[in-house]
């Protein structure tokens, strides 16, 4: 049967175009700006899409050995810091989901404080200078690989899988392990897929932790590197002028601009999550909507 359309879904749909637009457009004339030749960008009008098309933009920051490095940096804290968090919380989610676990309750509590009650920056960095974390690859993983909302998220959704399964698999003579690995973690996919895109954006977005906790330029991650170049404005030029220099440029002229190179490394730290994001959308919402829901 047809869909009858009224004009509270015709007023309904305006608006979610109208926004999705207004969301749209900003990094679409970002993304115009990186593919367009810089001096032709400097004299403005812009839009979505690129007015005279090159990539010498993307050259510049290519060739840089340390944006190299520092995006093998954040690529490796993604990946390693994804997999051991969610190791860490759905481990823990499903101690969580059992009624037997003795202490649940305190327990919970405990782990809850600290999502309302932080010791601050200066007690942290104590905490992981006498651990010798830092100036360590280490401190970007370690830190966040426990999240008590995310747990929550994945307990809720292990609770909704039935009881009979799992009593079934034990009259079978199958162990906690065996439960978990080969009934509860496969059934959970949905909810797995939701929270490791969580960590990956967390991980990923992360410039506060070389800012903070990591003094050696060699384990400086992408996304400080960039929020380096957005604000000083002597090492855009450092970089121009090396590729320049280095005849990574074709020619003298100055066809590349500092915002110009801005724009371009801001594409290159999002595409990355906008290209994963579609293999993991049709587990998102599914795994948000069950994990959210206690009944």
């Amino acid at each position: 049967m047809r869909k009858r359309v009224t004009v509270g879904g015709v007023i309904n749909g305006f608006l979610l175009v109208l926004i999705a637009a207004v969301m749209l457009f900003p990094y679409l004339n970002v993304m115009a700006t990186a593919f367009n030749d810089g001096a032709d960008a400097a004299l403005g009008g812009i839009t979505i899409y690129p007015r005279v098309f090159t990539l010498e933009n993307f050259k510049v920051i290519l060739k840089d050995s340390k944006v190299i490095r520092a995006t093998m940096i954040s690529v490796c804290s993604v990946v390693v810091g994804t997999l051991f968090g969610l190791f860490v919380q759905f481990t823990a989610a499903y101690a969580f989901s059992k009624k037997s676990f003795p202490g649940k309750k305190l327990i919970t509590v405990y782990l809850m404080i600290p999502m309302y009650i932080s010791g601050g920056l200066i007690p942290s960095f104590i905490l992981y200078s006498t651990l010798k974390m830092l100036n360590t690859f280490w401190m970007y993983v370690l830190p966040g690989m426990f999240n008590f909302y995310n747990m929550i998220m994945m307990r809720t959704y292990i609770k909704t899988i039935p009881d009979s399964l799992q009593e079934a698999a034990k009259i079978d003579g199958a162990s906690e392990f065996t439960i978990l690995w080969r009934i509860i973690l496969p059934l959970s996919a949905p909810i797995l897929a939701t929270v490791s895109l969580w960590l990956a954006v967390g991980y990923w977005n992360d410039w506060t932790t070389p800012l903070y906790y990591i003094r050696s330029t060699r384990l400086q991650n992408l996304q400080y590197l960039l929020m380096r170049v957005l604000k000083e404005s002597e090492m855009m030029t450092r970089m121009l002028a090396d590729a320049i220099v280095s005849g990574n440029l074709n020619n003298l002229k100055v066809t590349v601009t500092p915002e110009a190179v801005k724009a371009a490394q801001v594409v290159i730290t999002t595409i990355p999550i906008i290209l994963i994001y579609p293999f993991l959308q049709k587990y998102f919402i599914k795994g948000v909507m069950i994990g959210a829901i206690k009944e």
